[in-house]
């Protein structure tokens, strides 16, 4: 009785605050884990075994396998053709190019790449197509066991209750029918979508470009004795001397006669630079500045959110300053050090030299600038790495070959032929989603250790007898749904899970349409922007605002439901 008291304390104090706070969901997982574990809910044993899991490993290395997935060709090959001048024809192009490549590929880099086609068109405005192309990428994800974490997820927690995971192609009937039917849907809701004009971001609605003029007392003096750091609306971004470009700049940079300054924040702060003798105003001009230029989104739990850009040492950890940033389709200025980051937040970014070469841009940023992110793979790479992975997937579905062993060996020789580095694997390695994982099949086994789940199981049988196996499955989609729009989806996953077993138990029925309920609704993230990578990350790229993905959301939500509560029984019988 003590210890359902105390998992029960548990499994609300966690609930709550996935719900309520900004806390990081690895943090809160780890912390809820730590805490049964300490209370000897769970042993040292069943800790280390939950870490190990197959399925989980299985997701660890899918995960690694698409960093060098990203890196072929093929999609960027497509993206400059799938949008032409009709814009029906353009949207379903885009939408099952992209659901296609979803199935397989790390649905945030398909989104990335075709982002910048999209922005990038001249017959279609890019808000008529982002958020489109985000909600093809999650349906797109549904299809294959590998699409989506969340399928993973489940299959861990299914493997380890069973011994048993779940097969590649289990999604494929469900998932390419709420594909198909989706994009229709979206064809049609799409006159919902904003005619926004919001567009790339324009430097020069941030930057300040200035001149050192001959004679200027400036000249021989560095940054900080000419107090160009002490500025509270502007900073300095850049020197531009000659053809050399200077950046970040350094407080100890000395100036010298015909230098560019360049400065970033509240243009309405001009005459700030008046008291600053032989300093010219003109105006921006192209080539080097703009080359120099990086748009980026700010990520879920990275490093820096939740910081000013101050307080992180921006310029130290990224070898970069921010010229101008946006949050929800506005942009910010003024006093740009102080301003708190938040994900979705879209930054404008003046690079130095070893930008591209950091190794923690991926954990804390989508970038949406394609130059950055170039692939590096050649077309025989391609054609090989894309041989292998089919082998891979078609031995796995016919159960010669499983799966774990399958991607260990593309892992292994992406790595032996240089389409991976070592490097990349530490810095690209998905611990936060391992540690949440981890703590999740530990909790579930909390639960089965203190009896809860049992209690629980019975008590939801009593309440839901009425309406039989098919209702209980109904409400538990519907469950998960609703956890997946407040919190990730892959913590929605999490949760419902272990109630969904318990009721399938409970019922002495088959395990597979609760499994798979709970596996869609973790998917069904398309009424606001948070519960999905993919949804964040086009908010600021089209300038959306909440209403716009609860309008578009809405009749892809009811279709997306109704066919999956209709197929599951059929494709997956009680």
């Amino acid at each position: 009785m003590i210890d359902q008291l105390l998992v029960s304390a548990l499994f609300l104090w966690l609930l709550g605050s996935l719900i309520l706070t900004d806390w990081s969901p690895s943090w809160l997982f780890s912390c809820t884990m730590l805490c049964a574990y300490f209370l000897g809910l769970v042993d040292t044993g069943e800790v280390l075994g939950k870490a190990t899991n197959t399925g989980l490993i299985t997701l660890i290395l899918l995960l690694l396998v698409s960093v060098g997935l990203e890196k072929l060709s093929w999609l960027s090959r497509l993206s400059g053709k799938l949008i032409t001048s009709g814009y029906r024809a353009s949207l379903l192009r885009l939408g099952f190019v992209t659901a296609f490549f979803s199935a397989f590929v790390n649905n945030t880099a398909v989104v990335a790449t075709l982002a910048h086609a999209v922005r990038s068109n001249q017959h279609h405005p890019a808000s008529k197509l982002l958020i489109p192309l985000s909600y093809a990428a999650i349906l797109g994800g549904t299809m294959t066991l590998i699409g989506t974490s969340t399928n993973l997820i489940v299959s861990s927690f299914m493997e380890d209750a069973t011994g048993q995971g779940l097969a590649f192609f289990d999604f494929l009937f469900i998932g390419a029918s709420v594909t198909v039917l989706g994009m229709l849907v979206l064809v049609v809701s799409s006159r919902l979508l904003p005619t926004g004009h919001t567009q790339q971001i324009d430097i020069n609605e941030y930057l300040i470009e200035t001149e050192i003029q001959p004679g200027s007392a400036l000249i021989g003096k560095s940054i900080a004795d000419n107090k160009l750091r002490e500025l509270d609306n502007l900073f300095l971004v850049e020197v531009v001397r000659g053809n050399h470009l200077i950046s970040p700049v350094s407080p100890s940079e000395y100036i010298e006669a015909g230098d560019k300054l360049i400065f970033s924040g509240d243009i309405t702060q001009l005459n700030t630079l008046d008291s600053f003798h032989g300093l010219q105003l003109f105006a921006i001009e192209q080539g080097l500045l703009r080359e120099n230029m990086t748009e980026v989104i700010v990520m879920p739990n990275a490093a820096i959110e939740g910081k000013t850009i101050k307080e992180s040492g921006f310029r130290s950890l990224f070898d970069a300053a921010v010229v101008g940033m946006r949050r929800g389709g506005k942009r910010l200025s003024g006093k740009l050090g102080e301003i708190t980051v938040q994900a979705g937040d879209s930054m404008m970014l003046a690079v130095g030299p070893d930008f591209n070469d950091r190794k923690n841009l991926d954990k804390n940023f989508v970038v949406i600038d394609d130059s950055v992110a170039a692939t590096t793979t050649s077309s025989i790479q391609d054609y090989l790495v894309t041989l292998i992975l089919l082998a891979v997937i078609g031995l796995a579905a016919l159960e010669v070959v499983p799966l774990i062993k399958g991607l260990a060996f593309l892992l292994v020789y992406m790595l032996v032929f240089r389409v991976l580095r070592g490097s990349e694997i530490r810095h690209r390695f998905p611990f936060e989603l391992w540690l949440i994982i981890t703590s999740a099949l530990t909790l579930a086994q909390a639960l089965t250790n203190s009896g809860l789940v049992v209690v629980l199981t019975e008590s939801f049988h009593g309440y839901l007898a009425a309406v039989g196996p098919y209702g209980a499955m109904v409400g538990i989609y519907l469950m998960t749904l609703l956890l997946t729009e407040v919190m990730t989806n892959n913590a929605a996953a999490a949760l419902s899970f272990p109630i969904g077993f318990g009721l399938a138990e409970s019922y002495g029925l088959n395990l597979m349409p609760f499994i798979m309920a709970v596996a869609y609704g973790a998917s069904a993230s398309f009424l606001t922007p948070y519960g999905y990578t993919t949804n964040l990350m086009v908010q600021n790229l089209g300038g959306y605002v909440m209403r716009d993905y609860f309008r578009v959301g809405l009749p892809l939500t009811v279709t997306y439901s109704l066919i999956v509560l209709y197929l599951i029984p059929r494709v997956f019988p009680f």
